[in-house]
């Protein structure tokens, strides 16, 4: 998620940010964030209009952004030399508080903080596909979202937006696509209890690490007291709303949200300490096509990616005197990674799968009953088989998605904990001076916004909750689909059912698979799998839609 820099700069000031053509005025300033902005069919992939020639440049060093997080004062920040020090074999002087970290939490490496907070790997020979991640060198490769970031205390580890929005499929690091299996809400909650509970001394004793190096330590235990924390309900979903609400209730009131030590111990209450508002990460490639954000399109004015580092901030606990000043320093960084996210492109089944695995009859038969039941919602997709002289890779494309971006939100009745949820610090947000700076809205809505559908195939478990596990189940009437399933890897042919798209269930979910703690179960307030019934069952309570009418959906969904 990211941001509009509109920064007050008179026409005879130079751009702070990106500017191409070099003319004083800034490239985001062709771009409209408002609500009402026109969308053309094909959507905004050159957000900022940049000239063609140059638009991989830029796209490439907006994804390193996505993998080096580059706010710089960032309030969470690890030492680095020292964490690998302590985790050192050869290391004896933390030997025993290593063993003990280890006893109590399962930690014994770098490694193992990583997948602790469910990293997804590089690819080792990435392809040439416009989705696949090139291992870059400006970051610690073993890991995306790893990153080490220089600071006036010296080298700290930190996340960065890959986190969330790289995951795998089959084997493969898909940049922009959802993780489905991220636990960096499980990193902060440790860091937040066992922080500020290390004497100083004995962790320099263990670490070796130096003074600077120790106040960077003593900072971030600082930062985490204005921290608000809440676990995930379950695995695949983010507890980002929450955080920020509980992080702000741990500040003072008014427009910079200052520190507050008082708060701090005594934060104000807000419903989000136990109401559920969870959501997966949302996948980058469909924000070309829309004109407001998040899955309940809450933010109705505003570059999204902005909006992404401000509460990313707020829930790290840093002034947002300090991020406001960094904005006017790199704004260049923020503009780089909006055109990125924008030009995001999803991946195809045949990226994956032989275009023969796709039945092209059934496809088109679907093609009909998506026109009649799903794209009033969800977009019209042109697909090259108008053309039946093509190749069969060629026609199974799609050539053009034409998604209306003015519909926002409609309630088909999934679970509305989610978009309620922003009620309960909409308002806040919208009184910081940094959102009005940047002209960013939030405001609650209700419902969410349907959004466009290409590379749904490997979107899965599906809504915005992730309680349905395949296409097969959420083309079914609520009452039938598979409530309780596995939040499992994606990385042999095995983790995967092509032909109902999604997570294997019941009886093929993988012997290796490991379910403590993924396992998904579709029930109570916030995480029902309910919605879309109008559209599926008929008056008497039946599916709408036949076993064959349904195949036939997925067989054209595949190949969005």
């Amino acid at each position: 998620m990211l941001m509009l820099l509109v920064l007050a700069c008179a026409p005879s000031e130079p751009c702070v940010g990106l500017d191409l053509d070099e003319d004083g005025v800034c490239d985001r300033e062709s771009a409209d964030f408002g609500r009402d902005a026109l969308v053309p069919p094909g959507g905004r992939a050159n957000i900022y209009a940049l000239p063609e020639d140059r638009l991989a440049e830029i796209v490439e060093r907006g994804f390193e952004h996505s993998l080096s997080y580059p706010v710089s004062v960032t309030g969470v920040l690890l030492p680095y030399r020292p964490l690998e020090h302590f985790f050192d074999p050869a290391n004896d002087d933390a030997a025993p508080l290593r063993n003990v970290l280890a006893n109590v939490t399962g930690l014994d490496s770098l490694a193992a903080l990583y997948d602790d907070a469910g990293l997804i790997p590089f690819d080792t020979e990435p392809g040439d596909e416009p989705w696949a991640q090139p291992v870059p060198d400006l970051v610690d490769a073993r890991r995306m979202g790893v990153t080490v970031l220089d600071s006036e205390y010296g080298e700290g580890l930190t996340f960065s937006c890959a986190a969330c929005h790289a995951g795998r499929f089959l084997g493969r690091s898909v940049r922009g696509l959802t993780n489905r299996r991220p636990r960096a809400n499980s990193f902060f909650v440790f860091g937040k209890e066992f922080l500020p509970n290390i004497p100083l001394d004995v962790f320099q004793q263990a670490t070796g690490a130096t003074d600077a190096e120790t106040e960077m330590l003593a900072r971030t235990g600082e930062h985490f007291g204005r921290v608000g924390l809440k676990e995930p309900a379950q695995l695949g979903l983010d507890t980002s709303l929450a955080q920020v609400a509980l992080s702000l209730a741990r500040r003072g009131e008014g427009p910079d949200a200052p520190f507050d030590p008082a708060r701090e111990l005594s934060p104000r209450e807000n419903a989000l300490a136990t109401e559920l508002a969870d959501s997966k990460p949302m996948v980058w490639w469909t924000l070309k096509y829309k004109n407001r954000w998040l899955a309940d399109g809450a933010i109705v004015q505003g570059n999204p990616v902005f909006t992404n580092f401000l509460w990313n901030e707020i829930g790290r606990g840093v002034s947002l005197d300090a991020l406001g000043t960094w904005l006017d320093e790199d704004a260049q960084k923020v503009d780089e990674l909006t055109v990125a996210v924008f030009a995001s492109a999803p991946p195809r089944w045949t990226d994956f799968f032989a275009a023969d695995t796709i039945d092209l009859d059934a496809a088109v038969r679907g093609e009909a009953r998506f026109a009649e039941h799903c794209e009033a919602c969800h977009g019209r997709y042109l697909k090259g088989w108008d053309d039946p002289s093509l190749p069969i890779d060629a026609q199974l494309a799609t050539v053009e998605v034409r998604y209306d971006a003015t519909l926002g939100p409609v309630d088909v009745g999934t679970d509305g904990l989610r978009a309620a949820g922003i009620q309960h610090f909409g308002p806040q947000l919208d009184a910081l001076a940094l959102s009005a700076r940047m002209e960013t809205i939030v405001e609650s809505q209700q419902g969410y916004v349907p959004p466009p559908l290409d590379g749904i195939f490997v979107r899965y478990p599906y809504l915005h909750n992730n309680s349905v596990p395949t296409l097969c189940d959420l083309l079914l009437p609520a009452s039938l689909r598979t409530s309780a399933f596995v939040q499992g890897p994606s990385e042999l042919p095995e983790d995967f059912d092509p032909s109902c798209v999604g997570y294997p269930t019941g009886d093929a979910i993988p012997a290796r698979w490991e379910r403590a703690g993924a396992e998904v179960v579709a029930e109570g307030p916030g995480l029902s799998n309910e919605g879309h019934d109008a559209f599926l069952t008929a008056a008497d309570g039946t599916p709408l839609l036949s076993d064959a009418e349904r195949s036939d959906l997925i067989e054209f969904l595949k190949t969005l």
